[in-house]
């Protein structure tokens, strides 16, 4: 994130110092520890951490009193940057060691004062971001939706592919109907984007796919039943709102 961050931050004419990454050993590369030991960011308008949850309180302990000091956590609250002027800058969008595009994509923020959440509003519009304030009590249902909408999804589809796999699919086969599903979803919603032998309610072949998991991958039985469950749900749910009135 923090390499993503820096890149999009100088791209949008920010001058930006970093980023302070971590070496093997747990260093940074400019010496500084694994929690930003050794980086006060002294002299600076804001200084923006891009660390794990669990060491955002310990890295913001290390800043000099002074600039507004603000985190990329989705799930963590402002009282984690106690006592600096705080903020939070939390991008809908999934970030890999191949960086990230944040063009577009929603961005989740708070600020403890007017200031730092019209600094945050101000920086998230600057990188491209569509920004959306959520309230403390309400950012580990945010987290957790994001993380089901991305990183469930690609468990999901390695669960499929390990099946594909043994019919002699590959992951390309795949990629066309995953994301002509995603773009139904998106433009339609999730009952009118549904098909498939649950939302048909043809069980015989919902059996003969269990079955057919069961003897390729049988760990997988117990997400192939939830799922199944959880499609049932969402077909009579669609069911009920299109039948007359």
């Amino acid at each position: 994130m923090g390499t993503a961050m820096f890149a999009a931050l100088t791209r949008a004419g920010y001058d930006v110092s970093g980023p302070l990454g971590r070496g093997a050993d747990g260093t940074g590369a400019d010496g500084t520890g694994a929690d930003g030991a050794g980086a006060d960011g002294a002299g600076a308008d804001a200084v923006l951490l891009c660390v794990p949850d669990a060491e955002i309180a310990g890295a913001a302990a290390h800043i000099a009193p002074g600039p507004l000091v603000g985190h990329c956590s989705g799930a963590t609250g402002l009282d984690a940057l106690t006592p600096h002027e705080a903020f939070s800058l939390h991008p809908l969008m999934t970030v890999t060691a191949q960086g990230a595009d944040f063009a577009g994509a929603g961005a989740a923020i708070a600020g403890g004062t007017p200031s730092a959440l019209g600094f945050v509003r101000e920086l998230a519009h600057a990188l491209g971001m569509r920004p959306v304030e959520i309230a403390e009590a309400d950012r580990a249902a945010y987290h957790a939706a994001a993380s089901i909408a991305s990183n469930f999804l690609i468990t999901l589809e390695a669960a499929a592919e390990r099946v594909a796999g043994a019919a002699g699919l590959k992951r390309e086969q795949l990629v066309p109907l995953v994301r002509a599903t995603v773009e139904n979803w998106a433009r339609l919603g999730p009952e009118r984007a549904l098909t498939g032998p649950v939302a048909r309610g043809d069980d015989a072949t919902v059996m003969r796919q269990r079955a057919a998991v069961e003897e390729v991958a049988a760990d997988l039985l117990p997400l192939f039943d939830a799922l199944v469950d959880a499609t049932r749900a969402l077909a009579a749910g669609h069911d009920r709102e299109v039948q007359p009135a």
